[in-house]
């Protein structure tokens, strides 16, 4: 009688123990599901953001008196490797172009221009719903991964601490993190 009420003590801890593994595990499967899906968003915006970007620098060339290019360094982003932290911050910078070179040459009131602008402007709200979905899910991820015992199941299959979508990492000796 008393191995039995020692083998049922056994067997209910390993259900426990199983049960317990397989909710951490689905719980990093659903973040690395979520995180997945706001990458394609944000991949997604930014191409389109790129996209939008070049047909309004390409209507602003239109009014410029002189042949020279302010735009060539954005042009050719989309040839070059860099991650989408880098190609949104470059984007932004290009944005600011625009709107400088808009206000300069007067062409605040160009209703074609002004479409783009706002089209520009929905990609950017659609950008930042994203990465703070992103960021969202990868912070809850990261805590998972850090603690334990689900630490132990995270490094059984493969899951480590990523970083936020602005490319900054809490746990690194770098102070830096939050300068622009």
């Amino acid at each position: 009688m008393l191995w039995l009420s020692i083998f049922l003590v056994i067997l209910i801890i390993a259900c426990l123990i199983g049960i317990y593994y397989a909710i951490s595990f689905n719980k990093l499967n659903d973040l690395k599901t979520k995180i997945n899906e706001a990458e394609v968003i944000i991949d997604e915006a930014l191409r389109c953001k790129y996209d939008t970007l070049m047909r309004v620098s390409n209507q602003i060339r239109k009014h410029m008196d002189s042949n020279k290019n302010y735009f060539k360094e954005y042009e050719k982003l989309k040839d070059i490797n860099i991650s989408n932290f880098d190609m949104d911050r470059k984007l932004n910078e290009g944005y600011t172009l625009i709107l400088k070179m808009m206000e300069d040459l007067k062409l605040n009131n160009d209703e074609k221009i002004n479409a783009e602008i706002e089209q520009i402007k929905r990609w950017d709200e659609k950008l930042t719903a994203a990465k703070n979905y992103y960021n969202k899910n990868t912070s809850e991820e990261n805590d998972i991964v850090r603690k334990f015992p689900t630490n132990i199941i995270a490094k059984i299959h493969g899951f480590k601490v990523k970083l936020f979508f602005d490319g900054k990492d809490m746990d690194d000796e770098i102070i830096d993190d939050f300068k622009m």
